[in-house]
């Protein structure tokens, strides 16, 4: 445990952000799961709702900070091509 104030403090800040990036990061991934649920059932309106709401959550994963740029979007390309191979 730290003795200074101001380390204090950032020991409490930082459990608040981890604790908020870790349930951010859940729904995130549940996100992205209910999409290729929705491809293996063959739902091409399901999956595209789902793929817009996933899209959605990686955006802002993006702009908080808890996701690389290159990571989300090779996550959405990912995505995408699976919903696009529902439409042939």
């Amino acid at each position: 445990m730290p003795n200074i104030k101001s380390q204090k403090k950032r020991v409490k800040t930082n459990e608040k952000k981890r604790a908020f990036n870790s349930a951010f990061k859940s729904s995130m991934r549940t996100a992205i799961k209910k999409v290729k649920v929705a491809v293996e059932n063959n739902d091409k309106e399901a999956a595209a709702t789902a793929l817009a709401f996933a899209n959605k959550k990686l955006d802002k994963a993006n702009t908080k900070g808890i996701l690389h740029k290159n990571s989300v979007s090779r996550k959405k390309s990912t995505l995408q091509k699976l919903v696009n191979s529902l439409e042939k």
